[in-house]
């Protein structure tokens, strides 16, 4: 039975804004869990989204709740409502209204920002309008706590990241047989990862779980027994696979044969490489970016060698070839498409192939739409000579003058690491959907709770239900419109590969995971540009790193704040203060 069903409409209005904010965490922070794994092409755009919709629910709906309690109940001081609840319901309600509209034009202009920034600014915006400065806590259990997150999150991961980089450099990458230290050190990695992963589980004491009475027997026991499970399974199944494509260089392998496991030893010699076959056995992971040797003088153009996803394949075919390169650049590719256009361009023609009044038509423009933020090439778009979005043209420029003092490694000790970057995307995923939800559910349960009791409780369950509810927005603004923040960061930050993407995200996810941990709601947005910047800085120059983004997203964190207050504020003002009259009917003659 409902208490206050007379605010029925704030709760309706609570939900859609909800869905909005969650919406846009979604499409705003998903790139601080997957923009490196995708700019540096250890996963599709695909494999991406696929990964994170997992993760992202599933660190919603499991870890989720105590972060939401913090949201809720540290910010303002819930007592002052007990005579009047319904306020604070109206108040959580414009916190929610200024958060997802600032939210909305951020991620519009390609704007990464700190959405804890976000609705903490709407809740002390609340504050004020309702009970002026003394109603917002200020104190280190409050605002003050939140306040310190922020500023030490993207030193703490930076240093993680520099520091798991540092070792990989040069105890693998660096050294005369990387590929061998590399099958040695990987391993290691594969273990931590997965004691990171168990304990952002574990330590959270997952809802549905009931792991809160585990003492630290159980706990250590788990988190150490799964670590020792990934390292077993990477000897049995993973070691003989990768041995075999990197070290063997087996043409003939598949990737779903990692399920065979010991029986690759047993394989026998590689059969020679018949004439007319690439040969290759695993991808360029620096193909597209302008190269040159590190440290060498870049031209005043800023020009290297040029770049197929930068546009410039067509042009030094031109001048290299002459006039008999036309010819080459006419043929098209399968389907009768031309090769050199941009996935999405050959997506959209393939969608306008057959009339929509067709049913084939009509489908395959129903699937265009709906993977229209999947067939996208991120790498293609944030290195291209013409970049895409809002300020992209001044912010992305000159890449090339930042990519050439980052070095190259050897692409098959690269490879190794894409495995591992699979396993942090996802360890980053599950921690951003545990922390980051409670942004967009912290205040729907606060205004659920009063709505069903009349009562403004300092302590209150999250109910599953409303987690799952964020979770699933979180997963949805991610499919429609991640890839638009996922192009102002990675490489426009700095060159990625697979180990130093790997580096970033291990490094974030940790620093994450302390902070659930200790129920923080900190940044994951400050995390992962900490430990962009922090492997960044590896390079051993200040030069690696494209420091106007930087700026803009600093810029981003800093005016966040002080705007969502003002609009969740000024509307709260407006209503509570809105004079009230009542409307007396004339009398007809």
């Amino acid at each position: 039975m409902v208490a206050l069903p007379q605010y029925d409409y704030i709760f309706a209005f609570a939900m859609i804004f909800s869905f909005l904010d969650a919406w846009n965490i979604g499409a705003n922070d998903v790139a601080n869990s997957f923009a490196t794994s995708v700019s540096s092409r250890s996963l599709t755009m695909l494999q991406a989204m696929v990964i994170a919709t997992v993760c992202e629910f599933g660190g919603a709906v499991l870890a989720g709740a105590r972060v939401s309690g913090t949201i809720k109940n540290g910010i303002i001081r819930v007592n002052d409502f007990t005579e009047n609840p319904s306020v604070l319901m109206l108040g959580m309600l414009c916190a929610l209204v200024g958060s997802s509209l600032w939210l909305t034009l951020a991620t519009k202009i390609g704007l990464p920002v700190s959405t804890s920034h976000s609705i903490v600014g709407g809740i002390i915006g609340t504050g004020f309008a309702t009970l002026g400065a003394s109603g917002v806590n200020w104190s280190w259990k409050g605002v003050s706590q939140v306040f310190a997150a922020w500023g030490i999150a993207p030193g703490i991961a930076g240093g993680f990241a520099a520091i798991i980089f540092l070792i990989t450099k040069y105890a693998v990458l660096e050294r005369k047989n990387s590929l061998r230290n590399g099958l040695w050190m990987v391993p290691v990695y594969f273990g931590v990862t997965a004691a990171v992963l168990t304990m952002s589980i574990v330590w959270k004491g997952a809802a549905s779980l009931n792991l809160d009475d585990w003492g630290a027997g159980e706990t250590a026991g788990t988190i150490f027994g799964t670590a020792a499970g990934v390292v077993l399974l990477y000897a049995i199944f993973l070691l003989p696979f990768l041995y075999r494509r990197l070290v063997m260089e087996d043409w003939t392998l598949k990737s779903w044969e990692v399920i065979k496991g010991p029986l690759l030893w047993r394989r026998g010699p590689v059969p020679p490489i018949p004439e007319g076959h690439a040969g290759a056995v695993i991808q360029d992971y620096y193909r597209g970016h302008n190269f040159g040797t590190p440290g060498a003088e870049v031209p005043a153009d800023g020009s290297l060698e040029p770049s197929p996803a930068a546009g410039g394949l067509k042009e030094a075919q031109a001048g290299a070839d002459g006039a008999a390169s036309n010819s080459s650049i006419e043929e098209k590719g399968p389907g009768g498409l031309d090769p050199y256009l941009s996935l999405e361009d050959r997506s959209k023609l393939k969608a306008q192939e057959y009339p929509w009044k067709t049913p084939r038509g009509f489908w395959d423009r129903c699937v265009y739409y709906f993977m229209r933020g999947v067939n996208r090439d991120i790498v293609e778009e944030q290195t291209s000579a013409k970049p895409k979005g809002f300020a992209a043209n001044i912010l992305a420029k000159d890449l090339s003058k930042i990519h050439v003092h980052v070095p190259h490694y050897d692409n098959k000790t690269e490879h190794l690491y894409s495995f591992l970057q699979v396993m942090t995307a996802a360890v980053a995923s599950f921690g951003h959907g545990a922390n980051d939800v409670s942004n967009a559910v912290g205040p729907l349960s606060a205004i659920y709770g009063i709505w069903q009791t009349n009562e403004a409780s300092s302590r209150s369950e999250v109910p599953i239900w409303i987690l799952a509810y964020g979770g699933a927005a979180i997963s949805i603004g991610l499919w429609m419109y991640g890839y638009n923040m996922m192009r102002n960061l990675g490489n426009r930050l700095t060159l990625h590969s697979p180990s130093r993407g790997f580096s970033m995200e291990l490094g974030a996810a940790l620093t994450v995971v302390i902070a659930t941990r200790l129920a923080l709601p900190i940044s994951t947005t400050q995390c992962i540009t900490g430990a962009t910047v922090g492997v960044g800085l590896c390079s051993g120059t200040l030069r690696a790193i494209n420091w106007r983004m930087i700026a803009w997203i600093y810029m981003g964190w800093f005016i966040t704040l002080p705007v969502a207050a003002t609009i969740s504020g000024g509307l709260m003002a407006i209503i509570i203060n809105a004079p009230r009259w009542e409307i007396i009917p004339v009398a007809a003659n």
